[in-house]
């Protein structure tokens, strides 16, 4: 495995993690705050890119690292056009894709936009790896029940895929030989089947399957479509009621699970109700995805940060064990997933892909 210096690149909404590897080491790891008061002077996601630029650049500084020393940028993946998994150089024009937010507004859309900037100086190449709009779903999975409509597969691709492929090494199997469900228990609750190195189906948190913390997931279509009418909505206002003011913080008021949690344990009754719901819709969309490859599942892994709770992945695990053995990898660990992605491409083990 290559053991020269990586720089990776990870903008969330309020943060930016940025990390230097060597290798598949970490020298450095930080997440960059950034205040509301900061973050109050741009007027959206793409004219933040300098600002969170020179943050990193402040970083590298900070830390000693020369940027002439760096070989490659690992960036996170940004809302795409559906893509095949696999680690993709970034060239002007997915550039121009991410800035020109064809697939949806997100702050991980700048990560290749400032990755790109600093390779371009350094003379380095900048990467990004199995990006949220992986798409290897068959002929079958996408459809929506109206051909005006289609399902779009956009989920927390990265992390799924990283610990599809970390299970498969800690049991001495091959993951293109393996039939494995993975369940994202985060800000949105992603779900995906992975069969034989390729993710078959997957439940969209930002459209469909369970609710999560602020989002509503699948709603009633025809009660949907009288609230839009009825209430006369634009299509921002009801993105913003489905996709950030939903799921647990629609019925709880809160979207802070370690709260939520303190009352379900103290048996708050609407608390304890209305988390159960979420465990309960999450197994149901796992056994759905168990009948696309009828039942035959080597194993069920539940990943992401809401995981850490052991109670709710409990709730989970009781519900769907009867389908396959179920194995809980608590928290995402983007960055790792990102530095090794660009590793294996950088010794040889893998070829990158042209976007």
């Amino acid at each position: 495995m290559s053991q020269e210096l990586i720089l990776v690149i990870n903008p969330g909404s309020t943060s930016t993690k940025v990390a230097v590897y060597k290798g598949l080491t970490p020298l450095f790891v930080e997440s960059i705050k950034h205040t509301d008061e900061e973050l109050s002077r741009f007027p959206d996601i793409n004219t933040q890119k300098d600002f969170r630029e020179n943050l990193i650049r402040e970083f590298l500084q900070k830390k000693g690292v020369d940027p002439a020393e760096l070989r490659a940028v690992a960036a996170r993946g940004g809302l795409l056009k559906p893509l095949a998994s696999g680690t993709y150089v970034v060239n002007q024009e997915m550039v121009d894709d991410l800035a020109a937010a064809r697939q949806g507004s997100h702050a991980s859309n700048l990560a290749a936009q400032i990755g790109y900037s600093l390779a371009a100086k350094l003379g380095i190449t900048c990467y990004i790896v199995d990006p949220v709009s992986v798409d290897e779903a068959e002929p079958l999975a996408r459809y929506s029940g109206h051909p005006l409509f289609h399902r779009v597969m956009l989920t927390h691709a990265l992390n799924m895929k990283a610990v599809a492929k970390r299970f498969c090494r800690e049991k001495g199997l091959t993951y293109q030989q393996v039939t494995l469900l993975v369940i994202h228990l985060g800000t949105g609750n992603s779900l995906s089947l992975h069969k034989n190195g390729r993710m078959i189906d997957a439940v969209n948190p930002s459209e469909e399957g369970a609710f999560s913390a602020d989002r509503s997931g699948g709603l009633p279509i025809l009660q949907l479509a009288r609230h839009i009418c009825d209430q006369n909505l634009k299509y921002k206002e009801f993105e913003k009621m489905v996709f950030g003011s939903s799921g647990l913080f629609a019925y709880l008021g809160s979207k802070d699970f370690l709260k939520i949690k303190d009352k379900y344990l103290e048996g708050e009754g609407r608390t304890v109700e209305v988390v159960q719901a979420m465990a309960y819709q999450v197994a149901k969309e796992t056994g759905a995805l168990a009948t696309v490859v009828d039942g035959r599942v080597d194993a069920i892994l539940i990943t992401g940060g809401i995981a850490f709770n052991e109670f709710f992945s409990e709730l989970i695990r009781k519900r769907v064990q009867f389908i396959a053995p179920v194995h809980v990898y608590a928290g995402e660990d983007e960055m790792q997933a990102l530095a090794e992605g660009v590793a294996r491409v950088m010794s040889g083990e893998e070829a990158a892909k042209n976007y």
